[in-house]
């Protein structure tokens, strides 16, 4: 009797525990995030190592935009690492602070990110590198890479002034169909002055090229869009002199007119966008519920109070959130991915609200585990990095072809 009852004792353990273990991935999911027959996903089967990739069945979306980073540097090309070699950012609060490691990784075994990408720790500035991104957007169905950009000789605190790659990754996205607009990051001083200068600047240097990205409005006019990160951090009283039409610095009815879209964060941005005179608003963060912008639940209630308002809203989704190797102590904000399944609910929580564009949070942001890009297995004596098993270094791109053509289809039937 005894040995019969045994094994029973273990097999209910064992469900037990893969039930826990179920729940505990799906913490991001809830029932109401279900995905609806017929949406796109990976119905079949992992193609077997070495396979060729499916080619996409679709040109690329210009409705789909990825956030892209050209920061990283690696010996070869600026003679030491830039950014995989990230600092640890300490807490606030010293005192949780002191329970966290100090110091900086070491490439290429150590890296800044959970994830290791396939092309290794590689530099922004290899032209093999940034052709085999163009091929990895095209293959996705990404129209339009959003650069992020600071004005010549500025950089973030781990990277170096990057102003001069523009041109190269203009050309290099020309060659795939591929437009590029700008994501202006916030630096020491900007203001509503000097972003009027940055708008100058870019469009006089770059507005002429081929893969320039402009968007068609609904009066039939084609502008540039730039997406302003960070925004809030300038009042709205500031953004109206250069974003109204009133202006005392106004780009409005000038050459130098362009589709401005700010950043929202918490709810009492979306009045502050408003007054301020942009023409829309984006959410950025891949983190389902980090703020009130980037939470699922809140995306029909915004998109309302945009279409009342003659605004545009870009959600933005992503494929997980895990910034845990530059930020130790965040463990909180991580999403797990969950084979997929964070990155199609967050797709289809976009898609409820009838979006013009949808932006994916990101193609290359390695630090927040956001990437879409290639990611390989690896384990080395003092890290063990996250992958894409059981599925093959290009699931998410695949993913996001897929629902490239789902968004494409359901465009379609809005319109009828």
């Amino acid at each position: 009797m005894r040995r019969r009852r045994r094994p029973g004792g273990l097999a209910l353990l064992l469900a037990a525990l893969f039930v826990f273990g179920t729940v505990l991935a799906l913490r991001t999911l809830r029932a109401a995030d279900a995905l609806p027959a017929g949406a796109p996903g990976l119905a079949e089967p992992p193609a077997p190592p070495g396979a060729r990739e499916p080619a996409a069945g679709i040109g690329p979306s210009y409705d789909l935009h990825a956030f892209y980073y050209a920061w990283y540097g690696s010996p070869r090309f600026e003679g030491r690492y830039l950014h995989w070699d990230h600092a640890l950012v300490p807490h606030w609060d010293p005192k949780v602070s002191a329970s966290y490691p100090r110091g900086r990784h070491r490439p290429p075994d150590d890296i800044g990110s959970s994830f290791y990408p396939a092309l290794g720790p590689y530099s922004s500035r290899d032209p093999a590198v940034v052709d085999e991104h163009m091929g990895q957007l095209r293959a996705a169905a990404i129209g339009v890479l959003v650069l992020s950009w600071y004005p010549p000789g500025l950089a973030d605190d781990n990277g170096e002034p990057s102003d001069s790659l523009v041109p190269f990754i203009l050309d290099a996205a020309q060659r795939y169909a591929i437009k590029v607009a700008f994501h202006i990051q916030p630096y020491k001083g900007r203001d509503d002055h000097t972003v009027h200068e940055n708008i100058k600047y870019i469009m006089d240097k770059y507005g002429s090229h081929a893969a320039f990205y402009k968007y068609k409005t609904s009066t039939g006019r084609s502008l540039p869009l730039f997406y302003i990160y960070d925004s809030y951090l300038t009042p709205a009283e500031s953004w109206a002199n250069l974003l109204t039409p009133s202006g005392s610095h106004s780009l409005r009815n000038t050459a130098y007119d362009a589709v401005f879209i700010a950043l929202l964060v918490e709810e009492g941005h979306k009045k502050d966008i408003l007054s301020a005179g942009y023409d829309g608003m984006y959410t950025y963060f891949a983190s389902n519920g980090f703020s009130f912008g980037s939470s699922h639940q809140n995306w029909k209630a915004i998109k309302t109070f945009c279409d009342s308002n003659n605004l545009m809203f870009i959600p933005s989704v992503g494929p997980g959130y895990i910034d845990t190797s530059i930020r130790p102590w965040n463990n909180h904000n991580t999403r797990n991915r969950v084979n997929g399944k964070y990155y199609e609910t967050a797709l289809q929580a976009a898609l409820m609200v009838r979006p013009e564009i949808v932006s994916i949070t990101s193609f290359n942001e390695w630090h927040e585990g956001t990437q879409i890009e290639k990611a390989v297995p690896k384990k080395t004596l003092t890290r063990l990095y996250l992958d894409y098993l059981p599925h093959q270094p290009n699931m998410y791109l695949e993913l996001t072809r897929r629902w490239a053509e789902h968004f494409s289809k359901e465009k379609e039937q809005w319109l009828m």
